[in-house]
């Protein structure tokens, strides 16, 4: 039998925007497996082409393969039809690979937790795959995680139509930092990312140390 504290997870904030200008994805660098951290430097968001990303929450194995899973689909798409996957189809994708992830059986729980963002000829997109596979789209921003509710928190306070990705990064950072305070399960640091015109661009990443000088 599998001991659920021997499955690492990605307890997690993530946090996306829509801005004036691009997409702002960030989420914290903390992977626990029961009580104990099992990685402090863990990406949790990763990119699916060169205009497109995900952020990751749930189980770090299901999230690992149907990313994999995902971005070997689209590249075939995109051979087969001659032209890029949108961001609407890449999400029709990976939500049947949710779906259908959670309802197969297996002694570990397949659960995963996906947002997906990118930019394409219409414009730019967010969309919230729950870990039941439902399909959301996002107008503004999103947070997913356990720490997703102290970010709300924060976005729903500060956030205005019509940021500047410097002002989303910032707004970012502060949502990923009110739920590094209070949940247990996100911290060590910081990832985050945009996306705009120019593709998907890494923007920062801090790490935190835990070491007593």
């Amino acid at each position: 039998m599998v001991d659920d504290k021997d499955i690492m997870k990605t307890g997690t904030t993530t946090v996306a925007m829509k801005c004036k200008d691009g997409i702002v994805l960030c989420a914290d660098k903390r992977v626990t497996a029961g009580y104990l951290i099992a990685n402090k430097k863990f990406t949790k968001i990763l990119s699916v082409t060169d205009s497109m990303a995900v952020t990751v929450a749930g189980t770090v194995s299901d999230v690992q393969l149907l990313v994999k899973i995902l971005k070997a689909e689209i590249r075939l798409r995109d051979v087969r039809t001659g032209r890029k996957t949108t961001v609407h189809e890449a999400t029709n994708l990976l939500a049947g690979l949710v779906y259908g992830n959670i309802r197969k059986y297996s002694l570990i729980p397949g659960i995963s937790h996906f947002v997906i963002a990118g930019a394409d000829k219409k414009g730019l997109h967010i969309y919230d795959i729950g870990a039941d596979g439902s399909i959301t789209e996002v107008d503004d921003y999103v947070s997913s995680g356990s720490g997703s509710v102290m970010a709300f928190g924060v976005l729903e306070a500060l956030y205005v139509p019509n940021l500047s990705v410097k002002e989303g990064v910032e707004l970012g950072k502060k949502s990923i930092n009110a739920a590094v305070q209070r949940d247990i399960a996100s911290g060590n640091g910081i990832d985050i990312v945009a996306i705009t015109a120019e593709g998907v661009q890494r923007v920062e990443t801090q790490l935190v140390s835990s070491m007593i000088k």
